[in-house]
């Protein structure tokens, strides 16, 4: 469960272990979705007059593709998160680290938080692997496998300094 009655928050601090689903209405087109569900953790306090506190992590495994090879890979994601949530008359609310509430809420719901924290921790370029020597320009042969029979590329904007010094091409 990732949204809270604000009413039971005035009393006590609620514990969050819950999962935003990667089916979730939250995400949008083009966000780099998690492989299954984010696990979220922590406390949920208040933290005065209509404004509330969490603390805790996000953890998950995004999917994507390596940005040399386009091969596709798993990458884990794990973030610790401190967030406040506050009225939206409230003045921090124009603070970009606040997730603003409409004015009478009646709960606080950590799933856009949960969706701006994995975006920023996700990898936006990922590799499949430290040495991958990706794709050949010219044939588009996946150099990891096997080397290609293409011609090396020459940048001829260079040829005036190779004559200056002695080289030949």
């Amino acid at each position: 469960m990732l949204s809270f009655d604000i009413g039971a928050l005035q009393e006590q601090a609620a514990r969050v272990d819950g999962f935003l689903s990667r089916d979730d209405a939250v995400w949008q087109e083009g966000d780099p979705k998690p492989a299954t569900a984010v696990h979220a953790t922590g406390r949920l306090s208040s933290a005065g007059s209509e404004r509330y506190y969490w603390s805790g992590r996000i953890e998950g495994v995004v999917e994507g593709a390596c940005r040399r090879c386009l091969t596709g890979l798993s990458a884990p994601v794990g973030e610790d998160v401190h967030f406040i949530f506050a009225e939206t008359d409230d003045a921090e609310a124009e603070d970009p680290d606040v997730f603003a509430l409409p004015a009478g809420a009646h709960t606080v719901d950590l799933r856009p938080a949960i969706r701006e924290q994995w975006l920023l921790s996700a990898p936006t370029f990922a590799l499949c692997r430290e040495d991958c020597k990706g794709l050949c320009a010219k044939c588009g042969a996946d150099l990891n496998i096997a080397a290609c029979s293409c011609e090396p590329e020459v940048d001829t904007r260079w040829d005036a300094l190779r004559k200056l010094r002695g080289e030949a091409r």
